[in-house]
């Protein structure tokens, strides 16, 4: 597995139950192997303008995502995930996204005010 990567990891969902669902893999860091991820979900009205990506079915990047319908990459969802935790790979996203999602992290500005609007969640998983 590697950055941009698409991947299913078991979330907790508000039922107690456990899911898997589709993350982002947006950095690795070593030596440990953990991923910092983002949630992807198709609530697509929970989009936070100037922060959160859409990938649409249109997009050049959505037949190798693995994703089955337009999807919101949710950069608001933050987890660290070892990599133990990670089912599988189903896809990735374009370089060019990867960078997109990377910048608009690092952009203290948009990131002020899209936090100011949805602040981050960390998900705690499942042991």
């Amino acid at each position: 597995m590697k950055e941009g990567d698409v991947v299913l990891t078991p979330v907790p969902q508000a039922d107690g139950g456990i899911k898997n669902r589709p993350a982002i893999l947006l950095r690795e860091f070593a030596p440990y192997k953990d991923f910092l991820v983002c949630g992807v979900s198709t609530q697509l009205r929970q989009e936070v303008k100037s922060f959160d990506e859409v990938v649409s079915t249109s997009d050049d990047d959505f037949t190798i995502s693995g994703l089955k319908s337009d999807s919101l990459i949710r950069l608001g969802f933050l987890a660290m995930l070892p990599s133990a935790k990670i089912a599988g790979s189903i896809g990735a996203i374009s370089s060019e996204r990867h960078e997109r999602l990377l910048k608009s992290l690092a952009d203290s500005d948009e990131r002020s005010e899209a936090v100011n609007k949805a602040p981050l969640i960390f998900a705690k998983l499942a042991a």
